[in-house]
Order: C-alpha cells, then sequence, then structure tokens
C-alpha cells in the first residue's frame, strides 16, 4: 500500500517538475513575444516535448551524466543569486530589489496571506521541494553500500538543501519588498511620514493596494533572476532544478513500481515487473510513469498539481513513520536501525503530524487518500498472497500472543471462562476431515484446536501408547487442551484386542488428567484415506443438520450450544433428553433454568423409565457381543485363570459382570430410549459412561460404548470434567 502510494507520488511529481519548467520558458517565450498558443496551451506543448525528452534520456541510461550537468548549472546558478544580492541595484529599485535593508526584512518577516490563500495552502505548493529526501533510497539497488549511504546522504540533503532554501529565503525577504510598480517615476522626497520599507528608501508603491502590480515578492515569479548577477544563468538554474528533479523521479518511480510488481499482488500488475538488458531496466514501468506525468502534465497549473503531491507525499511519509515505530513497537530481534540518534516515538509524532498536515492542507483529497490506502491493505490482507516479508505485523502479533499468554498464566480459572479447548486425536488429519470437521465447528474464533497423533510402541510387553503421556507438553500457558476428541474404533471387534485395550486406556488416561472426552462415531467410520477423488469430503459433512438431540448436560450441552452458534448450524433444533434420577427436575423447571441459561432449544423429554429392564433381545445381543471376551474362570482352576487375566487384561470376569450389572441394563436401556426419542435426529450428544481405569475391564468398557451408539445416527460420546459441568451450571 505504501509503495504504490509512493510511487504513484513519484509519477505525479515528474509533471509538478515539468511544468515548473514548462511555466518558465512559456514566461521567457512571452517576454519576446513568441507564443504558440497562449500561455496554458504553451506549458501544455513545453511539457509534452520535455517529458518525452526525459523519458529517451532515461531509457537510453544517460540520467547520471544528465544529472551532473545540471547539478553544475544548478550550483553556478545559486551562487550567481548570492552574488547578485551585494551587487549595486539602483536600476532595480523601481522593481522593488533594494539590497540588504533591515526595514525590508522586518516588514517581509510577519505574514500578508491574500487570494484566500493560507500558511498550509502555500505549505502545500512549497512541500514539494522536500520531496527529493528519500532519492537515495529510491536507488537503493544501485548503491555499493546503501545501508551506510542512505542515511547520510539523505540527512546531509536536508541539511545542505535546508541550509539553501533558508538562505535564499531570507536573502529575497531583505532585500526585496511585497509589491512594486517598476516605474522609475514613483518616487518620495519625504520619508519622514513613511509607513512603509519602500517609502522610508525613497519610493511610493502605495498605488499597489489597489491592485494590478507586477513587481515586488507578491506578484513576480522570477524574482531571483531580477537579485542575480547575471539574470539567464537564473533560468538556466531553474531548468537544471526542475529537470533533474523530474529526472530522478522519472528514474525512481518505474523502479519502486517494477519492484511492486514482482510480488504479483494486485492483478494486472505483474505486467511491468519485467525488466530488460544487463541492468533489468523497467522499461513498461518508464512507460506507465511517461502516461501518468503526461496526464497531469495537460492540467498545465503548478498551484494545482502541487498539492496532490503534496498529499501523496505526506501519506507516504505518514505510513512509512508508523511502520518504522510499529517495527520497533514489535521488539523483534531482526529490526536493528543502524541509525545512532534514531528514537521510535520521534517516527510516531512524524507520521501522526503528516496525517494532521494532510487534513489541514486539503481535508477532502486526504480522506480520499486514505480510503485508497485501507482499500489497498485491505485487499492484501483478504487476498493474503504467497509472499512473506517478514513485516512488524507478525513481529507484534507474537508480542502480543506472548505478552497475552504470559498474562494468562497469572490469573486464576473461573468456571465462567471455561472453552473446551480440545487435543484432537486425528491420526494424519486428511485421513478424517469428518472429525476436524465438526471440532472445527465448536472451537473456531472460540478455542484451541490441536490435532494429534498416537504413535504406539511395541516392545515385549502388550502394545502401550506413549501419546498420552506427553499431553501436558502441549500448549503453552493456559492455551492447552482440556478436552480428548477422537473417533469412535469401529473396527475394534475384528482386530487384535491389545489395540482395543490401549484405546481404552487412552480414554482413562484423559479421565485421570481431568480431561473432557468426546468419542464421534458415523455408522461408515471416520477413516476415508482409502476413498479417491474430489467427492471424498462431501459424504462425511456433518453441515445439513436439522435437529441435535442431547442426553445430560455440561459439556454435553455445551457443545451443541456451540455448534449452533455457527451459520452453517444455526437452524438446527436442539432436543434436550434428561435422565429423571441424574438431574430431578421437572420439565417446567428444566425449562426455565435453559431459559435462564439463555440457551434455545425445541424440546425437553424427561426420561422416567430409565431404570426399566431392557427388551429381552436386546440384553441377549449384549450377551453375544461380550461372549468373545469373556475370562469364565468358573470353567478352569483359579491358578489358570489368574495366569490368563494377567495375559489378557482386557477379559471380562463373572465378578465383573455381576458387579456393573445395573450399569449395563442402564446403557442398553438408553440406546433403546436414544432410538425411540431421537432416531429422526442427525447428531445425537450423549454423556458416555464413567469408569476410572483399573475398575473395568476395557473390552466390557468397549462393549457400554457399542451398545449405546448401536444402529444411532452420528453420535458424540461426551464426558466432561468438572469444570466443564460448573461452567454451564454457573
Amino acid at each position: 500500500s505504501i509503495g504504490l502510494i509512493f510511487a504513484f507520488a513519484n509519477a505525479v511529481a515528474v509533471a509538478m517538475y515539468v511544468v515548473g519548467f514548462a511555466e518558465t520558458v512559456v514566461e521567457m517565450l512571452n517576454d519576446v513575444d513568441a507564443l504558440m498558443f497562449d500561455e496554458l496551451n504553451d506549458i501544455r506543448i513545453v511539457g509534452t516535448l520535455t517529458v518525452i525528452l526525459l523519458l529517451g534520456i532515461s531509457v537510453a541510461g544517460m540520467e547520471w551524466e544528465a544529472k551532473i550537468v545540471l547539478l553544475v548549472i544548478l550550483l553556478g546558478a545559486i551562487a550567481n543569486f548570492f552574488i547578485g544580492t551585494v551587487m549595486p541595484s539602483e536600476n532595480k529599485k523601481p522593481k522593488g530589489y533594494f539590497g540588504y535593508q533591515t526595514a525590508i526584512l522586518v516588514e517581509n518577516f510577519g505574514p500578508d496571506f491574500r487570494d484566500e490563500e493560507t500558511f498550509f495552502s502555500v505549505f502545500a505548493i512549497f512541500f514539494p521541494a522536500a520531496t527529493g529526501i528519500l532519492a537515495g533510497a529510491n536507488i537503493s539497488g544501485d548503491l555499493a553500500d546503501p545501508q551506510s549511504a542512505i542515511p547520510k546522504g539523505t540527512l546531509l540533503a536536508i541539511l545542505i538543501t535546508g541550509l539553501t532554501y533558508v538562505a535564499v529565503a531570507i536573502s529575497t525577504g531583505a532585500t526585496i519588498v511585497r509589491d512594486a510598480t517598476g516605474d522609475h517615476n514613483d518616487t518620495v522626497v519625504d520619508t519622514v511620514n513613511c509607513t512603509d520599507a519602500a517609502c522610508t528608501l525613497g519610493y511610493d508603491f502605495s498605488i499597489c493596494e489597489e491592485g494590478g502590480c507586477k513587481y515586488g515578492l507578491m506578484n513576480d515569479f522570477q524574482v531571483m533572476s531580477l537579485v542575480s548577477a547575471f539574470s539567464p544563468l537564473i533560468s538556466a538554474g531553474i531548468f537544471s532544478a526542475t529537470l533533474s528533479s523530474a529526472l530522478a523521479s522519472l528514474v525512481s518511480a518505474p523502479k519502486v513500481f517494477q519492484a511492486l510488481c514482482k510480488d504479483n499482488i494486485y492483478p494486472g500488475l505483474s505486467v511491468f515487473a519485467k525488466g530488460y538488458g544487463k541492468n533489468n531496466e523497467p522499461l513498461r514501468g518508464y512507460v506507465l510513469t511517461f502516461c501518468i506525468g503526461l496526464a497531469f502534465i495537460l492540467i498545465a497549473e503548478l498551484n494545482v498539481i502541487a498539492p496532490i503531491i503534496s498529499n501523496f507525499f505526506l501519506a507516504s511519509y505518514a505510513l512509512i513513520n508508523f511502520s518504522v515505530f510499529h517495527a520497533s513497537l514489535a521488539n523483534s530481534p531482526g529490526w536493528r536501525p543502524s541509525f545512532k540518534y534514531y528514537n521510535m516515538w520521534v517516527s510516531l509524532a512524524g507520521a501522526i503530524l503528516c496525517f494532521v498536515v494532510m487534513f489541514v492542507i486539503n481535508w477532502w483529497a486526504a480522506l480520499v487518500t486514505l480510503l485508497i490506502v485501507l482499500a489497498l491493505y485491505i485487499y492484501v490482507s483478504y487476498k493474503k498472497p504467497d509472499v512473506n516479508w517478514g513485516s512488524s505485523t507478525q513481529a507484534l502479533i507474537y508480542n502480543q500472543a506472548l505478552t497475552h499468554s504470559l498474562n494468562l498464566t497469572s490469573v486464576e480459572e473461573h468456571v465462567k471462562n471455561f472453552r473446551p479447548q480440545c487435543l484432537v486425536l486425528a491420526g494424519y488429519p486428511n485421513s478424517r476431515p469428518a472429525l476436524l470437521q465438526l471440532v472445527n465447528s465448536f472451537t473456531k474464533n472460540v478455542s484451541l484446536m490441536v490435532c494429534g497423533h498416537i504413535r504406539t510402541v511395541h516392545t515385549n510387553t502388550p502394545t502401550t501408547s506413549a501419546g498420552m503421556s506427553s499431553t501436558s507438553a502441549v500448549g503453552l500457558g493456559r492455551l492447552k487442551p482440556n478436552t480428548l476428541v477422537m473417533g469412535f474404533k469401529n473396527n475394534w471387534s475384528d482386530g487384535d484386542m491389545r489395540d482395543v485395550e490401549n484405546y481404552i486406556n487412552i480414554i482413562h488416561d484423559a479421565f485421570d488428567l481431568q480431561f473432557g472426552v468426546v468419542i464421534l462415531r458415523l455408522l461408515d467410520g471416520l477413516d476415508i484415506s482409502h476413498i479417491q477423488g474430489p467427492g471424498w469430503m462431501a459424504s462425511h459433512k456433518l453441515v445439513e443438520v436439522h435437529s441435535v438431540s442431547c442426553v445430560s448436560a455440561g459439556l454435553t450441552l455445551l457443545i451443541p450450544y456451540l455448534l449452533t452458534n455457527r451459520s452453517k448450524w444455526g437452524d438446527c433444533r436442539i432436543r434436550l433428553v434428561f435422565q429423571m434420577f441424574e438431574v430431578c427436575l421437572c420439565f417446567l423447571r428444566m425449562a426455565t433454568l435453559l431459559s435462564k441459561f439463555r440457551i434455545d432449544f425445541s424440546d425437553i423429554n424427561v426420561l422416567g423409565d430409565i431404570n426399566t429392564k431392557p427388551k429381552k433381545h436386546n440384553k441377549l445381543s449384549f450377551k453375544e457381543l461380550i461372549e468373545p471376551y469373556r475370562l469364565k474362570e468358573d470353567d478352569m482352576e483359579q491358578e489358570a485363570a489368574e495366569r490368563l487375566k494377567a495375559q489378557e487384561p482386557w477379559r471380562i470376569t463373572d465378578n465383573e459382570l455381576e458387579l456393573y450389572k445395573a450399569k449395563t441394563n442402564r446403557q442398553i436401556r438408553l440406546n433403546e430410549l436414544l432410538r425411540e426419542h431421537s432416531s429422526s435426529a442427525k447428531l445425537i450428544v450423549i454423556s458416555m459412561p464413567l469408569a476410572r481405569k483399573g475398575t473395568v475391564s476395557s473390552a466390557l468398557y468397549m462393549c457400554w460404548l457399542e451398545t449405546l451408539s448401536k444402529d444411532l445416527p452420528p453420535l458424540l460420546l461426551v464426558r466432561g470434567n468438572h469444570q466443564s459441568v460448573l461452567t454451564f451450571y454457573s
């Protein structure tokens, strides 16, 4: 954004300098009655021919030779002016020049704005005289040591030109009055009662108060020629100053354009990135700069073009200053200014000052410029081009993230701020898109999602998981998972039971770590790594949901609530199914409670028959399911039974079956109720059974999960931690 504005400003600057040159040429033609048409059209003609000539010099690579010649002429013109200020001036007095006079300096020291001009309108015209300070930066690619040369050259340029401008201003302000008639007869004898400097010096220019005078500082744009020792050399100096500045802008703008276009950020600009020859000259950039410059040359009025340039250059300088400040604020180790006296607050002050002056000069032009810059920035932010500049924004985001993460560690946790920060055991993420898509739906812009892959370690002992033991190393400070998410092991009954033992141990480890646990089951499974083709993801999308059925509360209800906040899930209806033995609330009290929680729902079912015995055929199905995994210790000797249990710890003992008979019946009954009440739901979220590690065999626990989720729509088995439950009820 900064580069485009700056390059455009340089292209327009070409027009301003060329028009300045053309005005001088046309004034000289006018003095000898040699105008071709009128002054305005003659400026356009001379300006057009001049910019064509400068383009030829630039393309031919002769700009350095031309600049050296022009520099010599310019220095001669400046010396010629100062010499003229101390030379006799008798014949120049009628035109307002009297040599160094204290009275003239005192009179000219204060302001005398006319024709609705103000300080800032004059500033806008004069400011482009200071826009050459970045000439070194514009050609940094051509410098042997730009890091050292640019600061020194820029500061010396500011110092030398600043002193020159002040010296010229003081010299003209101390030698020439504001208004003069040019008539040798406008003299006075009595200078005692004079009220102005010209009168005290013997001339009466009071008629100028009525207007119409052509001489003096306020009226004559060629006063430097009047003062100088040899006036044609001043004209040559003006030619030199304007042409050298125009040449510098004509050379620098294409190079800035070329550098910008190489990044291929904005559509249509990449054509200007191409370079030609051994020096990679931006010939297309020259043509672009020429066209922009020519368009503004046709305006042919210096006082119209100058404020436009001032506006764009001020915007560029403001943004550059702010970028430097921003880089310092980010405190990046890569930002190491070599300038000894650099201070970030000076940069910020410079940026603010430039923005203020922009609006003071012309508020609507400043507003348009800022809108253009903002539009360019928003476009880049939206398109996210594959370009990395190592920007200060990246550094500042890191700095802020680090600061906030550290601040979070010193703040005591509160249940109101609980967020399900998920560690998703997805394996290779592209193999299980449905799992990632679902978790992303309730964590995006809300909380954290970390994808993980459990690696198994094969030893002499049964296969064990090393992954869950490392979960404490995941995340930073408070930005660490508190909820484990994984897919249901659909093929558990066909594989090695050691893998099932490993799978269940992961769940138990999560419980021990005070994690919430979420398990997603789809009828067709989650792993689609074997499917090829562009449509592989469509069959696993969980977005066209009409109803979400929730059983129990806490995290089980928090996840559906977060899902329905997404646009793709916004039309979903939440149906709540509560078990009376867990939550002893009648329908009315539950509805009141949910309204208090500000959770929208469509239906509440309070299950009063949860302890009813399950149907006989379902009990038989469960018996058949567990049969291959039973230990059957009554059919063997005690020592043999103990040895088998030690070798295959997933085996289900008779005592275990009897101990958890009621809980087993509850899982079977819940499945029956879900099929009765929630078969039309597109997603079911249900609290999973809780069992501590070592108290229930992995085979029995897996059979519970299988029975609970059997023959149901896509289903989430959820067990929240203590904090997630409190979050809901707070």
